[in-house]
């Protein structure tokens, strides 16, 4: 099917559990892909083993503990040229990166971002938590319940088409996040779908979750069709 078929077109890779360098690597020939037309508008749909990434500023004075002591916590850190500070990454946080021609819908920088932030407050209503965007002005990024940080957001857009994208935490081990300063915003909590839900509310598995928040994804970017694929790309 031709990249350039008149109805919107989503295709989504289930992947499971990915090694950063791994996603990192597939995400730059997706992009490439996409700027040649070779390849429909791609969703990335994926978790990762416990790693910390940083932004294309190079933020080093937000992390708490040496590079050393993030390998003696299981934990990998990563360079990247995304937008946004210091996160983590690890199980049990859904993980979407869009590789996507912002140009095709005339979205810019801001109303992508802004999209993306909507993609995760329509999830959380699902569950009856009430999340909002981080507020211009007040270094918030991201996405919050009241003061606590549910979803991350960096991207890169290179000629209109994005790679990186958002993170929300379904169920993390939140302790992870005390390493840094999460997003470069001091004394703000970090929270979860599960800890907003309660303890004694089920959630069901990650996988629907995540299946959830592509289709909230879908929607906001006004795809017609979304065709999913499951990949061999799956590491643990």
């Amino acid at each position: 099917m031709a990249a350039t078929s008149r109805r919107r077109i989503l295709e989504v890779w289930r992947m499971g559990v990915v090694k950063y360098s791994e996603g990192l690597k597939l995400q730059e020939k997706l992009v490439s892909d996409r700027k040649a037309g070779k390849i429909l508008d791609t969703l990335l749909s994926l978790q990762h083993p416990h790693t910390y990434t940083l932004g294309k500023r190079k933020t080093d004075h937000n992390l708490l503990v040496s590079k050393s002591q993030f390998e003696d916590v299981g934990a990998e850190l990563h360079y990247t040229e995304r937008g946004g500070d210091v996160t983590y990454h690890g199980p049990h946080q859904a993980i979407l990166y869009p590789i996507i021609n912002l140009r095709d819908i005339g979205f810019g920088a801001r109303k992508y971002v802004e999209t993306l932030e909507q993609t995760m407050i329509k999830l959380s209503a699902l569950y009856g938590v009430e999340a909002r965007a981080g507020q211009a002005g007040t270094g918030e990024t991201g996405v919050w319940v009241e003061e606590r940080k549910i979803g991350a957001i960096g991207v890169r857009i290179s000629f209109g088409v994005t790679s990186h994208g958002l993170a929300f935490n379904i169920d993390p081990d939140l302790s992870y996040f005390e390493n840094i300063v999460p997003c470069g915003i001091a004394d703000k909590e970090v929270t979860s779908l599960r800890k907003e839900v309660g303890k004694i509310a089920s959630l069901p598995a990650d996988e629907f979750v995540q299946e959830q928040l592509v289709s909230c994804f879908a929607r906001l970017f006004r795809y017609e069709d979304v065709i999913w694929k499951e990949t061999p790309f799956c590491m643990n």
